[in-house]
């Protein structure tokens, strides 16, 4: 039973650690591109 929940404890540390990540890269690759399109309107009306 031990180790049966060492095992799933890893598993849910590593999938959190994971899902962080790829959150913080995706908020910051839509952040970039939210800016991207801002600067192109804002230059399109000038």
């Amino acid at each position: 039973m031990n180790e049966q929940l060492k095992t799933i404890l890893i598993i849910i540390t590593s999938v959190s650690i994971f899902g962080l990540l790829v959150f913080v890269y995706v908020r910051n690759y839509m952040k970039n591109k939210i800016e991207y399109f801002k600067k192109k309107k804002l230059n399109n009306k000038n």
